[in-house]
């Protein structure tokens, strides 16, 4: 491969390595501590901050309405709202833009603070998706949340009548995992880890500051899902009641005060769709019968299609056997009636029964989002066995700061030694080994900002053993280099001749070391794993470095530089001359 060829792979490695590492330099240097915080709070929070902060800042907008003001810099998103306002509805624009004649564009005042709300909610989510596609940070760098959750495996046992095959716990254990993941990533906190420990045993880390009481809430929540059929008489008798009596349908526990408004056999349920900001958002009541239809556990798995007619989505569950035949039994019964889906007490979808149904389920009706919204309810909401926090810990994060800032000093003053030992000791050639260095490090946590790889202790501990095995290759090639040198060689030869023999016995090396390192991904959990993914990550990155990068600045110091002489050793020989002749 062509010198020219090679200098632009690096180039273009280089540039897409910073677009990998962009969102990290921007989320932990670019963005202030407290919009961080803010962006790390929950869905309801950031709500509350949005509205509250939106209704403050159009009572100021209103004052200076009032008194004639200038319309602020920071409300400039709102001159150009008003601005396409005017231009949609051809109306003749205001030679200037101050308070008034900004607010003047909008409708009404609700108009106003929905277009500042929406600009607080687009910017905190923005940060969010940042904050998801930057470094991830472990428990022990972060702090945060640490819970051991044991499963109640008996009670499982007495609620299918039979003892648990190892399937049977398995498959519960796995779907109790996925309703966490779901659950905890629903409130919008730092991405969790939730992993299996041992037969019954769940551990959840969950980074950086969160409460404990709020945590718990999460977890221990009922999961229930069920399917129940929904009663239209009822539902529209209860719905004239309401209308004329909205403040006095309900006690203050949210039970009817006069039970009499709906049959016995039914009961009244709230529905709930998602709001702008991802949260259950209620829209009305509907009454369903009591008696649960099918139990949500019995939902194999659940996927979002697109019709092969139309090509509007719809969701696929499949039951087992015992649900199908339920199932099957209850839609053969109510045919043209409604089938409402409820997760704790909450309506969140409902279709009509068309026929009987036994297997396979397909709900219609929907958009593509509120479609995999229904799908993930219909996987992970249900609860296949109860838990209980057997164990848990809170770790600060001035802890987190600490192991931090020693992880740091740990990794720079590794490299810092290896670069002063390689310049000291291989003069002018030691800088291109630095070189390397520098661009191993940058490549490595590109690699980790890429694939969202969380940054622990032990991970920091792999990249530090990286540097020592990635100067290693560059000491063996200039070892190889030396010998080639006092045999009086040029320097394009002594160059060629000392990556192309060190070439094998650096891949050895490294291939072995990836190898260790792809067993202890495999085998091993938590920190091992980190740490054997910084390594691999490594491996890579210095066999590129060092192979690659390293011979392509040799080669720029004999073509463009015109060097003649390699330094490579304070010791003589460590110039290359001319190609001795023999002759007779």
């Amino acid at each position: 491969m062509s010198k020219r060829y090679r200098l632009l792979i690096v180039l273009v490695t280089m540039v897409i390595c910073f677009v990998f590492l962009l969102p990290s330099l921007r989320w932990y240097f670019m963005v202030p501590k407290e919009k961080q915080a803010l962006a790390l709070e929950s869905r309801e929070q950031i709500k509350n901050y949005s509205s509250r902060t939106a209704r403050s800042d159009l009572q100021e907008l209103l004052d200076l309405a009032k008194e004639g003001g200038e319309l602020p810099d920071r409300f400039s998103f709102l001159a150009t709202r008003a601005k396409k306002i005017y231009k949609e509805n051809k109306f003749k624009a205001p030679e200037k833009w101050d308070a008034k004649t900004t607010l003047n564009a909008f409708s009404g005042r609700a108009e106003a603070l929905e277009a500042i709300e929406s600009r607080y909610r687009d910017d905190i989510f923005a940060l969010k998706n940042l904050q998801k596609n930057a470094v991830q940070l472990g428990l022990d760098l972060s702090g945060g949340l640490s819970i051991v959750l044991q499963a109640d495996l008996g009670a499982l046992r007495e609620r299918l009548g039979r003892d648990l095959s190892e399937e049977d716990r398995q498959d519960a254990m796995n779907r109790a995992l996925e309703v966490l993941n779901s659950r905890i990533d629903r409130f919008g906190l730092t991405e969790p880890v939730i992993r299996a420990q041992g037969q019954d045993q769940i551990y959840v880390e969950i980074p950086g500051t969160a409460d404990p009481e709020r945590i718990n809430d999460i977890i221990m929540g009922k999961g229930s899902l069920a399917f129940h059929i929904v009663d239209r008489e009822a539902s529209e008798a209860f719905a004239a009641y309401y209308e004329a009596h909205p403040t006095t349908t309900f006690d203050g526990a949210g039970n009817l005060r006069d039970p009499t408004i709906i049959p016995a056999d039914t009961m009244v349920l709230g529905v709930y769709t998602k709001d702008r900001y991802g949260l259950d958002e209620q829209t009305g009541y509907t009454a369903v019968k009591k008696e649960v239809g099918l139990d949500g556990n019995h939902i194999k798995s659940a996927q979002v299609e697109r019709n092969t007619l139309d090509g509007k989505p719809e969701v696929t569950f499949y039951l087992d056997s015992e649900g199908g035949e339920i199932f099957y039994k209850l839609t053969s019964a109510n045919i043209e009636k409604p089938l409402a889906i409820v997760m704790d007490d909450r309506v969140k979808s409902q279709a009509t029964i068309q026929t009987a149904i036994r297997d396979a389920v397909r709900l219609t009706g929907f958009g593509m989002e509120e479609a995999n919204n229904i799908a993930l309810i219909l996987r992970t909401a249900a609860l296949p066995v109860s838990l209980e926090v057997a164990n848990q810990q809170s770790i600060g994060a001035a802890m987190g700061a600490d192991t931090i800032r020693q992880g740091l000093y740990a990794l720079l003053g590794g490299l810092a030694a290896v670069m002063v030992f390689m310049l000291a000791f291989y003069k002018i050639s030691g800088i291109n080994a630095v070189l390397a260095q520098v661009l191993n490090f940058y490549l490595m946590f590109s690699v980790l900002s890429a694939f969202n790889f969380t940054l622990t202790l032990p991970s920091i501990a792999g990249f530090i053993l990286t540097i020592g095995m990635a100067v290693d290759a560059n000491v063996i090639i200039f070892e190889r280099m030396k010998e080639e040198i006092r045999l009086g060689k040029g320097r394009r030869a002594v160059v060629d001749a000392g990556f192309d023999k060190a070439f094998w016995a650096i891949m050895d090396s490294n291939i072995t070391t990836f190898i260790a390192a792809l067993f202890l991904s495999q085998l091993g959990s938590g920190p091992i794993q980190g740490f054997a993914v910084s390594l691999a990550i490594g491996v890579f990155s210095s066999v590129f470095t060092s192979l690659f990068v390293s011979r392509l600045i040799f080669d720029f110091g004999t073509d463009v530089l015109g060097s003649k002489n390699v330094s490579v050793s304070w010791r003589s020989p460590v110039k290359a001359g001319p190609v001795a002749v023999g002759g007779k």
